[in-house]
């Protein structure tokens, strides 16, 4: 189990682009900033904090996130996540997460993720789709 998890950070950062609206994922007439798009950004953060703590072979999965959308973010907005670990229970690791618009907060969320290891999560996850497909 890696160690030394606890108050790592971890950056995303991305510009908004006409593909990442709402409008252009279906979701309403909206020219702003997706969530599900916010969401990955989020993840990107937290994935980038602890990254570094694991052999080839090991990953994370996300088992759950509260989040709170505070505003929106127009086309050609620069935005900015941050992931800080915040405690680790064995496999389990949470995060706190915000994205900024500069100096004003877009979005903040908690997120557990599992620490797996990536060859059985996705021998276990096909089969069992396979089994679920017959």
């Amino acid at each position: 189990m890696p160690e030394g998890i606890v108050g790592a950070l971890g950056f995303s950062s991305m510009v908004v682009r006409p593909g990442d609206t709402a409008a252009a994922h279906g979701i309403g007439d909206l020219t702003v900033v997706n969530n599900s798009v916010l969401v990955s950004l989020m993840e990107s953060a937290a994935i980038a904090a602890i990254n570094e703590f694991f052999e080839t072979g090991i990953s994370t999965i996300s088992t759950g996130m509260s989040i709170n959308f505070v505003t929106s973010a127009a086309i050609g907005a620069e935005l900015q996540a941050s992931a800080q670990a915040v405690a680790q229970n064995g496999y389990d690791v949470d995060f706190n997460i915000e994205i900024y618009e500069g100096e004003r907060l877009v979005a903040q969320a908690t997120q557990r993720r599992q620490i797996v290891d990536r060859v059985t999560f996705l021998a276990r996850t096909a089969a069992q789709s396979l089994f679920e497909a017959k």
